[in-house]
């Protein structure tokens, strides 16, 4: 079985940007991404209504972090230490070495290979010193673009599923993509 320790936290550096561990301080940032609905349609999770949300769901990020069941990196610019998304591996299955990657960008950094950037790293890190053997995503078959950043970065489409879940009073569909590592 996989053993996890995220003490102390790994931050990550690459090219243009720090990832890091997520504080209170980054709760405004974390609302207004979350609030939104554009940035959030693809990601079948609620809005958030409240910058008491936001503290809540880094709460939640620090209990997975705490518990080595789940890690979220907030995406900086480097020298500069405002949130502009986040990354991560937040559900882990320990004993399949498999965790499902998630990520959200602000859409003023999009399409400048922020994303590309931070993805690759942290799949380093997840193969590297996490020693997973694979990494899942789910997708909604809509979200053109983070099919695309799955698919330059190797993952392979396992499936599509439809009508698999159900949120805000809608059945939708679900592609999964998955990477393999090459150890």
């Amino acid at each position: 079985m996989l053993e996890l320790n995220f003490t102390p936290f790994p931050v990550l550096s690459t090219e243009r940007l720090i990832l890091r561990r997520f504080t209170f301080d980054d709760a405004p940032r974390l609302f207004e991404l979350r609030k939104d609905p554009v940035i959030m349609q693809y990601i079948s999770r609620p809005l958030t209504k409240t910058i008491d949300d936001a503290i809540n769901l880094i709460k939640v990020i620090n209990e997975l972090l705490s518990g080595n069941n789940g890690i979220t990196w907030c995406i900086t610019l480097k020298g500069d230490h405002e949130c502009i998304g986040s990354i991560g591996f937040w559900r882990i299955e320990k004993e399949n070495y498999r965790a499902e990657i998630g990520y959200l960008l602000n859409p003023a950094y999009q399409g400048m290979g922020i994303m590309q950037e931070a993805i690759e790293t942290i799949i380093n890190y997840g193969f590297g010193p996490m020693r997973l053997h694979s990494i899942q995503a789910n997708v909604s078959p809509g979200n053109l673009a983070s099919i695309k950043l799955l698919q330059k970065n190797s993952f392979v489409k396992e499936g599509h599923f439809k009508e698999n879940h159900f949120f805000n009073g809608v059945f939708e569909d679900t592609i999964v993509y998955t990477l393999l590592t090459k150890n």
